[in-house]
């Protein structure tokens, strides 16, 4: 049967930016290796399969593959579908609507505002805050990984940490954005440094300096997934908020924080991340951002 598609770009508004992802709208049916393949064809970082929901509570369940494997829960996935489902169910029409998409990881909930007929901005709240699941790695450990020098890994208080919430991450923060521009895996170097997580990949990581607020740029390398680099990452990003918990002075209250992903590879995105702290301890997150539609489809195998 043939099943309608469509893609967009994610953490963008600008066509041709971002985040590409796939989502497959007519998934029943599907079993797990046809929707691998699948997603090995669109070969995008995530490729994302609608069902109809389990719960009629909800909107719609769906899956999330990369090109190597399922994730229980992705960011730009999220954010991309709810603003899809949103521009079908308005048809278009301006307006802000809310609703559950199920996840392996569980109920995410979304609120999504159409701005046209092919754009709008979406957020979700984390369905699990970070938590650390281990030590960092230290920093010779890191630069032999990512062909840096141990003195471009750290800056201010940050250190390598490792983070979840949902995906595992090793978080590296570097001293300069030129440290940035420089960092990539460097093959069995990349594998034996990061090869004792379920989930091999890197988030690596400065302060933007001179921004106002608090601004970072990222880029998160996982060539196990056969992602080689991602130009945004929503589950990164919400793994990064346990960082931040831990090295920054962040008080009670709201804290919206900035991140730019994707630059170096001519991809600029903008996640959004809103951190709510009380008594010292982080009682809620949400991921936002634009996405844009790009192309419609039908896969008639």
């Amino acid at each position: 049967m043939a099943r309608r598609f469509i893609t967009l770009d994610v953490f963008t508004s600008e066509r041709f930016t971002g985040n590409p992802l796939a989502v497959v709208l007519e998934a029943e049916g599907l079993d797990d290796g046809q929707m691998q393949t699948i997603a090995k064809e669109f070969n995008l970082s995530e490729t994302v399969f609608v069902f109809p929901p389990t719960d009629p509570h909800q909107r719609a369940d769906i899956r999330i593959f990369t090109p190597g494997r399922e994730l229980p829960f992705a960011g730009h996935p999220t954010v991309g579908t709810a603003v899809l489902l949103a521009l079908l169910d308005q048809n278009g029409e301006p307006g802000a609507v809310a609703f559950g998409l199920k996840e392996k990881i569980g109920i995410v909930s979304c609120a999504a505002e159409v701005k046209d007929t092919v754009s709008g901005e979406a957020r979700f709240r984390l369905p699990r805050l970070p938590f650390s699941w281990g030590e960092g790695k230290d920093s010779t450990t890191c630069a032999w990984a990512l062909g840096l020098d141990p003195t471009d890994i750290g800056f201010e208080r940050h250190v390598p940490s490792r983070h979840s919430a949902g995906v595992a991450y090793d978080l590296v923060p570097v001293a300069s954005l030129e440290a940035l521009a420089r960092a990539w895996p460097k093959g069995d170097a990349f594998d034996k440094a990061f090869a004792d997580s379920d989930h091999p990949s890197a988030y690596v990581y400065t302060r933007v300096p001179e921004a106002a607020g608090l601004r970072f740029r990222a880029r998160m390398f996982g060539p196990g997934m056969g992602i080689v680099e991602d130009p945004a990452t929503g589950s990164a990003a919400a793994a990064f908020a346990g960082a931040l918990m831990e090295c920054e002075p962040l008080g009670d209250g709201e804290h919206d924080i900035v991140i730019e992903q994707g630059v170096e590879m001519g991809r600029a995105s903008v996640i959004a991340l809103q951190m709510t702290i009380k008594n010292g301890e982080l009682v809620a997150a949400e991921i936002g951002g634009s996405a844009v539609m790009v192309s419609r489809g039908e896969i008639v195998a």
